[in-house]
């Protein structure tokens, strides 16, 4: 139990800004490091925090940010409040206190940045005990570059006097290293009775919540922790971060990366076993699961996608909303759509692409073949060249391919239609009709041999040359 609480912290997250200094038409928040939008890191930190109730103040494209939420939560799971003019984060808090009306004044309110991602929930339960004797606490960090942080100012006895923003600051005070992180814990009596008295006497002209600092509580945290995002360079810096501690995390639990600083495995990656071994130059993205052993090489890109055990996924293959069983084979330079389903030992190939088509087991499709709307049958093999025709422009249809048949290459089959078991197709047919079970399909025309065509065409080319 938290000391003197009685209930789970509120979370409030800061999230109104547009992020001018992106240069971008979206919201910041919506901008995405390690393939998790900002807004939802810091929704991430609040659950990982255990917080009784979250609220998010927004404000330019508040309806595109409550949908993402809405699409990961669930709707009502966080509280949405808008902020309609941006004047500061003190104003920010003002606008979502009507929101905590019901609450004590002994509750915890955690108060987070939406444009650091990076703040774990462990610091959040450090700032909320830090918070229990004085009523205030906030994080302070010291940047490892240049950065235009508010400056703790401190009394001769060590104690935080205030904090001055950056603008606002003397070369005296900005020659501090110790800066405003952005992170509060505040007992909501407090909080109520300060940011009623913010003014906006400063170089800004908003209401700052760094003024209601004094005497507060202060926690020192890594600037890789609490590193603000405010345009592409920061965003580049701070996603180099997450994704190495995310690489670190999953080679602890035993997973092989060849090139740790060449591969991107997104923050929500849900499961990767141990011994899966992966190459460089590897996209893991989304809910990707990969089983154990299975090794994926160099360049394949992978967007929620299920891998069985022992898989082998060969360079430059790009998969999408698949799921592939154990000791199947993909590529190289193979393209699984979505809907694309390999059972075990099932087999794609070089240049082969599949969409909504379901390889039962041992099924192979080796070389050069478009297989969509497809269903292929156990052992069934499909020869280079092989196309599932199954869009007429208006509507489209399925190819059945029966257990056991061997489909030639160069073959064109025209949806509907339904290929029996243990069926042939000669190379080169084009399949309009179902086969029957055991029967060979041929389309071919009779070839023709002239004699001595080929030696009159060259004689005749040589003297028209002359």
């Amino acid at each position: 139990m938290l000391p003197h609480m009685s209930q789970s912290p509120v979370v409030l997250i800061l999230a109104a800004g547009l992020g001018t200094r992106m240069k971008s038409d979206r919201s910041k928040m919506l901008h995405a490091v390690a393939g998790r939008s900002l807004i939802t890191w810091s929704l991430e930190t609040a659950r990982g925090a255990r917080a009784g109730r979250t609220l998010v103040v927004l404000g330019h494209q508040s309806d595109e940010i409550t949908q993402v939420i809405e699409q990961r939560y669930g709707a009502g799971a966080v509280e949405v409040v808008i902020q309609k003019e941006q004047r500061g984060t003190g104003h920010a808090v003002m606008a979502a206190l009507p929101s905590l009306q019901g609450e004590p004044d002994d509750r915890v309110i955690v108060i987070l940045t939406g444009d650091a991602p990076l703040f774990p929930a462990e610091r959040v339960t450090e700032l909320v005990r830090a918070c229990a004797d004085t009523g205030i606490a906030l994080v302070s960090t010291r940047p490892t570059e240049a950065m235009a942080y508010g400056r703790l100012v401190r009394g001769a006895g060590g104690a935080l006097e205030r904090i001055v923003e950056h603008g606002d600051a003397t070369a005296d005070e900005r020659a501090i290293d110790e800066m405003n992180a952005g992170f509060y814990a505040v007992r909501l009596g407090r909080l109520r009775e300060a940011v009623s008295a913010l003014t906006s006497d400063n170089a800004q002209g908003e209401l700052y919540l760094t003024d209601i600092a004094a005497d507060a509580t202060v926690v020192e945290a890594p600037f890789d922790e609490v590193r603000g995002i405010n345009d592409r360079v920061d965003l580049a810096a701070v996603d180099a971060v997450a994704r190495q501690r995310i690489n670190r995390r999953w080679m602890r639990e035993g997973v092989t990366l060849v090139a740790p600083d060449q591969t991107f495995i997104d923050a929500d990656v849900a499961a990767i076993a141990p011994d899966v071994w992966i190459g460089p130059g590897v996209h893991l993205r989304g809910q990707t699961k990969v089983g154990a052993r299975s090794r994926i090489d160099a360049g394949c890109v992978l967007q929620d996608v299920a891998l069985g055990e022992d898989v082998w996924v060969k360079p430059y293959s790009v998969m999408t909303e698949a799921a592939i069983g154990d000791r199947a084979q993909v590529g190289p330079f193979s393209h699984c759509r979505p809907g694309t389903v390999l059972d075990e030992e099932a087999r794609i190939g070089n240049f082969v692409e599949t969409k909504k088509a379901h390889l039962m087991a041992g099924a192979k499709a080796n070389h050069l073949s478009y297989l969509g709307d497809a269903s292929v049958g156990a052992r069934a093999n499909v020869g280079a060249g092989t196309i599932t025709c199954n869009y007429d422009g208006v509507k489209k249809y399925k190819t059945v391919i029966e257990a056991g048949a061997f489909i030639g290459s160069d073959t064109q089959l025209v949806a509907p239609v339904t290929i029996g078991r243990d069926a042939y197709v000669g190379s080169g047919t084009t399949v309009t009709k179902d086969v029957p079970r055991g029967s060979l399909a041929l389309s071919r025309a009779k070839q023709v041999n002239v004699d001595g065509w080929a030696d009159r065409f060259r004689e005749a080319q040589r003297k028209r040359g002359k």
